[in-house]
Order: C-alpha cells, then structure tokens, then sequence
C-alpha cells in the first residue's frame, strides 16, 4: 500500500484482502500514521499506548446515542438496544448495571461453572466424531457460549436454537457502515429476542430462581437502588448473550485456527497441557475476537501530536495495540507460554469485560480437551472467514480429526 492509499485508508471501505489479513496495514498505520484521520472529528488510534490511555481517559466515553443515530437510525429497535446495553452506556446506568452484573459472575459462580462445562466440552468433542464434515465453528466453538449463557439464564434447552443466530444479526450492525439489510435483519432480531425475553421473564417472577446462580433472577431483583426498568433488563440480557458468543466463538475458532497453522505450538500446547492458561491469553493477543472499539470526547482530549475537540469520535485498534512491536517482542509470532501479555483484549478500566474471566475459563477448557482429545486434528479445505471488519473470526472451519 503506497503513502497516499494509506493516508486515505478506511475502515468503511477497507482495501482488498484487508479482510483476510488486516495486520500488514495496521502495523503501517502504527508505524506512520498512529493517529489516523477516518474523516470530520473521526481518529484511529493503533498504538498499544494511545489505546491503553483512552480506555483509562476521564474524559472518553461510551454512549453512543449521538453517534449510532444517524448509523442506526434514532427510534430503531437496533438503535434502543445498542444505547441501552451496558457496553455502550456510562454511569450512572453503567455503574449500577456492571455492579449486578459481576455480582453475578464472581469467582464462586465461575467456579461452579467448571465442572458442568467440562462435561459440555466432552460431550461436544464425543459428537464430532459422528460428523461427516466436523466443523469447528459450528459443532464445537459456537455451542459453548449459547449453553454456558443459556445455563446462566437458565434459557430451557429447547429454546436456544434461535440465540446465535440473533447474536450474529444484532453484532453485525456494528460495522462502521452496516448495509441496508443487515439492519432490517438486525431490527427483526431486536423484536423477536425481546418478545422471547418477556416471555421468561414474567416466568421467572412467578418462579424465581437462586440469585447466586440465576443471572437473569438477580437481574430482576436489582439490588438496593431499586430494579431495571424493563427495556434495562431486556437488552442487558441480550448483551450477556451477544457479548459471551462473540468473544468465546471467535477465541476458540482463531485459536484452533492459529495453533494449527503453527503447528509447533499445537504441538506444544500438547506436550505442556498446564500451557492452556497462558495459550488463551496469548491467541487473545494475537487474533483478538473484538479488533475495534469506540469512544467519543466530552471535552477536548490530545493524542500524539493532534488535539481533539469534545465531540470526536475515536476508534481503538485493539488489533493494532496487541501487536504493537514497543511492548510485545517479535509480535507477529504466536507463543503460548508468552509472559508477561499485557493484551488489550479485553480492554482497560471501567468497561473492562465484565465476562473476561468466563471467556478465559470456556477457552481454557475448549482449547485443552480439543488438543488432548484430537492430537492429530488438521484443517480441511478452505476456512471461511467472517467478513466483518470490528469481529474477528470464522464462520467454517472444516477439520479432520485425525
């Protein structure tokens, strides 16, 4: 990419292969262009540093009312859900909300949560070997985040066929510049999660479940400011879904993905089973689920040498940052004993992911049992990438087992 196509470089409209391999253009921009113009009051910021600062910035945050209205448009059921969430929400909603939140997902509940997911991996691991055509993505990674969320909601089993497929429709509006039907796919998804959610809701004040154990139950209660109003309860739950698919599928697909391309590292992960720890962390690194995020200033704010005004929106490279050569030597190669791994995967401060520590133990466990169970994996045929720019990872991933 010559100086010009860089300078003029956008995530709306990204160059060829950008998709396939974004990392050769990120590490351009980092290099020459860290604080990179995306249009009027728009930056793109690369480096692990500048990154880092605006996650912990006072002055940077996350609502975005003002800015998905005109990409959402104002009054849509996909604009109230992405406005309303906890992602992309500030305090006081954001405080109070996280605050149940990770009540409910403490280290007791993720304790509790090992030995039944163990249990999920085999099962899922045992079936594979009954395909014809075993999948990563569709028999393996993305079964894990609905059935630990599901189980965290405690969404009867029966039910949760339709919830990935309204994950992927309500994330894919994301997208710097969502197409027309993608948000008609991502409205209709909105209604109908909402209309399944009233449901289990008024079920679940009839017969409530143990708030140490049922999330969506001690979403209901609140806690002593009172509860969520309605539309508070209803999209904070899908985001739990949303945000626990995403993450955990495209962890565990990219991984699968990277461990087999270097096969040394499969190979090691293998012979050091007590490596999956500091493997999860390290493929967060280097294929991160969640490339992008966003913030908006509420007064004027100064990156490298560029001052600016309230009102500017930032999009943060995770991508980028975790391969930035100034805090990870040899970056581009994948090493899954690698520490210290000061990754942004998760991002920083008080919109830190709330699930990380979830996301870490169904990557832990996934990508362990996978190895020991099937030594010899190896891809087969061509992998499908999504082709989304903000997410990360695979919509097949063909394998034989060995």
């Amino acid at each position: 990419m010559d100086a010009d196509l860089l300078e003029s470089f956008s995530l709306a409209e990204p160059p060829p292969g950008f998709l396939d391999d974004p990392y050769p253009i990120y590490a351009r921009l980092r290099a020459e262009r860290p604080v990179h113009a995306l249009g009027a009051g728009s930056w793109l910021l690369t480096r692990h540093a500048d990154v880092l600062a605006a996650y912990r910035h006072p002055a940077l945050g996350s609502d975005k009312r003002e800015e998905f209205a005109p990409r959402l448009g104002a009054g849509t059921p996909i604009y109230e859900h992405h406005t309303t969430s906890l992602v992309f929400s500030d305090p006081p909603r954001h405080t109070r909300v996280r605050r149940l939140l990770m009540g409910a997902l403490n280290q007791r509940a993720i304790a509790r949560m090992e030995a039944p997911l163990s249990q999920l991996v085999d099962s899922l691991l045992d079936r594979m070997a009954d395909e014809p055509a075993p999948d990563v993505i569709e028999h393996f990674a993305a079964q894990i985040p609905v059935d630990v969320i599901g189980n965290l909601l405690d969404v009867p089993t029966a039910e949760r066929g339709p919830l990935r497929g309204w994950s992927l429709a309500i994330l894919s509006a994301l997208e710097p510049r969502p197409a027309p039907e993608v948000l008609a796919t991502a409205n209709a998804a909105v209604v109908d999660f909402c209309a399944y959610l009233r449901t289990l809701v008024a079920e679940r004040r009839r017969r409530p479940g143990d708030p140490e154990a049922d999330v969506l139950t001690r979403l209901i209660l609140g806690d002593a400011e009172g509860e969520l109003t309605e539309a508070e309860l209803l999209h904070n739950c899908i985001f739990l879904l949303n945000a626990g698919h995403e993450t955990t599928t495209n962890l565990i697909g990219n991984g699968v993905h990277a461990l087999l391309v270097h096969r040394g590292q499969w190979e090691r992960l293998r012979a050091e089973p007590a490596l999956a720890a500091t493997a999860v962390e390290e493929l967060l690194r280097y294929e991160s689920p969640l490339q992008l995020n966003n913030r908006q200033s509420r007064e004027p704010v100064e990156f490298g040498d560029i001052t600016m005004p309230a009102g500017s929106f930032l999009t943060l490279c995770i991508a980028a940052a975790n391969r930035d050569p100034a805090v990870f030597a040899d970056p581009d190669r994948l090493d899954i004993g690698r520490e210290p791994n000061k990754h942004l995967a998760f991002g920083q401060g008080a919109h830190a992911c709330s699930g990380m520590n979830v996301a870490r133990l169904e990557g832990r466990l996934a990508l362990g049992a996978l190895v020991a169970r099937y030594p010899r994996l190896a891809l087969a045929g061509s992998p499908e990438r999504d082709r989304r720019v903000r997410f990360r990872g695979f919509r097949r991933l063909p394998v034989s087992l060995g």
